[in-house]
């Protein structure tokens, strides 16, 4: 019964180990047409995650309103807004490469004006991944049990 409960054990443990965010992290300064910065202002956000070229495909698509700090800084997660299209989770990221375009109104509604797109490249999760002895010795684990 014990080798029961540590295997079942390890299986949770393995599990929740590999377990990765399903989000990511984006920040931008806003400046308004006048180019001054949108201080601690509401402004809305759409987020699109796109496929294969700056103009390709939205896989991905969500809206935000985020209120900017004092320096027109926002913070936000991207896979924690409206979902417009899709989901995060069900991005297929071996299908890159992968565009992040970001729409922005510094008003606060949808009449988005600021637009940017910028190629999505490898980051620290994915670079652990590919050098991580972890799930080796996981794999170890629940072969000898110990």
């Amino acid at each position: 019964m014990k080798t029961i409960y540590t295997c079942f054990f390890l299986l949770i443990t393995a599990a929740a180990y590999a377990q990765t965010p399903q989000s990511m992290s984006y920040q931008a300064v806003v400046r308004n047409a006048a180019n001054q910065l949108v201080q601690e202002g509401n402004v809305g956000v759409r987020i699109s995650i796109l496929q294969g070229s700056p103009s390709g495909t939205a896989v991905y698509q969500e809206n935000h309103t985020v209120i900017t700090n004092l320096n027109g800084l926002l913070t936000l997660e991207v896979g924690m807004g409206s979902i417009v299209v899709g989901t995060f989770a069900g991005i297929n990221w071996e299908n890159g490469p992968y565009f992040i375009q970001s729409e922005i109104d510094p008003t606060g509604g949808s009449n988005y004006s600021i637009t940017t797109t910028s190629q999505l490249l490898a980051v620290p999760y994915a670079l652990h991944a590919k050098t991580s002895s972890d799930a080796a010795r996981i794999k170890t684990l629940l072969y000898t049990g110990f």
